[in-house]
């Protein structure tokens, strides 16, 4: 940021400072203590740290300086929907068990399921932040320290969505997160929370979106905690589609424990900024995990997919595939790192990200990392942003397919392999028509 935007940030974060004395002062007094001290703690952190700038290493790459010179308001008062204007989002499953979140508010009437049922729950966190289910986790594995947007949301936490599976047990349809932002007369931020503790052997799929009702300006600030327990399985989604006036950034903190098996699709294909930070600790023996990332982007848009695998057990094993789509004048960053330790032995890791620029003057920055500290490992990376095979190009055009919907075609196959490893038909079926969608929009701006 300049000498100008470092000034308005300032001001800016000032505002924060105040919106949370307030926040503090209204606090509802049924609030556990430790939440309490959390939240200082985590606004004194923040008042340390000030918004990153481009001069720090990590965020090089991404400005947020719109984001720290607008003034943004939390609202924290409910807003009636109609189940109509959700359904839109709802892809095509209306019977799938649902927590819905308007402006970071829980909605319990377009919510579709909240119950604690034989050791299961599916809910929002306010009723049990003072569970013993809740305190061993929430806030102790996304860390507020080193992350002044992580440090806001914990700041500013009150409720989110919270998941229990107890020892064994497996939810068979998938439990969707709905988080839709609807700026009225302000432009607004959420802080949306969500903690996922799955039990030994148990296993669920989730569904995490982020969406927009109208066009008005909105900065989402997200945290998710996973954990999983010996033997656990969770598959996680992460669908981002904002509006073009929609700030968005996230960060997801994965804890595995021994032998369990995680996966993540991360699938962005709107906002004005997004940055999503994904960060997974095979912390035992045998953990597994799998992240797919798929991100589109046309206009100004500027989207950022930071990793980190962390193996510092033995006989892990981790796959990482992220592909990119650029076009207009559109800016992507890749930034992924594997972290191998040094008693983390027969570590089996791959990292691939690949970028397709549709224009001149679309831009990827990608930057894959190895850090390996000990020898007995099996690890490879691997990066590349290009244009499309111009002699694919003309193969199809020999075979009577004009240069248009050639190109179409083999954008829409460079980024249909990832689609393709979505497992829930639906989910599969609804991205699958967005991204033919959004290649032709792409497509159309390529020039």
């Amino acid at each position: 940021m300049t000498e100008v935007q470092t000034a308005k940030s300032k001001s800016k974060k000032e505002s924060y400072l105040s919106a949370f004395e307030t926040f503090e002062k209204n606090a509802d007094q049924k609030i556990p203590a430790w939440i309490h001290q959390t939240r200082k703690s985590a606004i004194a952190r923040f008042s340390n740290l000030g918004f990153p700038t481009m001069r720090e290493e990590s965020w090089k790459y991404t400005n947020v300086g719109p984001i720290a010179e607008t003034a943004f308001q939390a609202s924290f008062q409910p807003i009636d929907l109609s189940l109509q204007k959700i359904k839109p989002f709802l892809f095509g499953r209306e019977n799938w068990p649902r927590l819905v979140f308007v402006n970071g508010v829980y909605s319990k009437e377009l919510s579709s399921v909240a119950f604690s049922k034989n050791g299961l729950k599916v809910g929002n966190l306010e009723p049990v932040l003072d569970s013993n289910l809740v305190e061993p986790y929430l806030t102790h594995y996304a860390p507020y320290d080193q992350n002044a947007f992580t440090a806001l949301n914990t700041a500013f936490l009150r409720d989110g969505a919270f998941i229990y599976l107890p020892e064994g047990k497996t939810v068979e349809e998938p439990i969707h997160l709905l988080f839709i932002s609807f700026p009225q007369d302000q432009n607004v931020v959420t802080y949306p929370r969500t903690l996922i503790v799955a039990g030994e052997n148990s296993k669920t799929t989730i569904i995490e979106s982020y969406v927009s009702l109208g066009d008005g300006n909105s900065f989402t600030n997200a945290v998710t905690e996973i954990v999983l327990k010996e033997g656990a399985s969770v598959d996680y989604y992460k669908i981002q589609k904002e509006s073009d006036r929609a700030f968005h950034i996230g960060a997801t903190q994965v804890h595995q424990e021994r032998d369990s098996k995680f996966s993540s699709f991360s699938i962005a294909m709107d906002a004005a900024l997004t940055r999503n930070n994904l960060n997974v600790a095979l912390d035992a023996e045998g953990a597994e995990c799998e992240l797919n990332g798929l991100y589109l982007a046309d206009g100004k848009q500027h989207v950022d997919n930071t990793t980190l695998i962390d193996h510092s057990k033995p006989k892990g094993k981790s796959r990482q595939i992220y592909k990119g789509i650029v076009s207009g004048k559109a800016t992507a960053v890749f930034s992924g790192k594997i972290f191998v330790h040094k008693n983390s032995h027969h570590t089996d890791a791959e990292q691939t990200n690949k970028n397709l620029l549709l224009s001149e003057e679309a831009t990827v920055d990608t930057k894959p990392q190895l850090e390996i500290l000990n020898d007995d490992v099996k690890c490879t990376h691997g990066a590349a942003v290009g244009q499309l095979d111009e002699a694919a190009v003309f193969y199809l055009k020999t075979r009577g397919i004009n240069e248009e919907t050639a190109r179409k075609l083999l954008s829409y196959g460079f980024a249909n392999e990832v689609i393709e490893r979505i497992k829930i038909e639906p989910l599969h079926a609804a991205l699958n028509s967005e991204l033919l969608v959004k290649i032709e929009a792409l497509s159309a701006v390529r020039h």
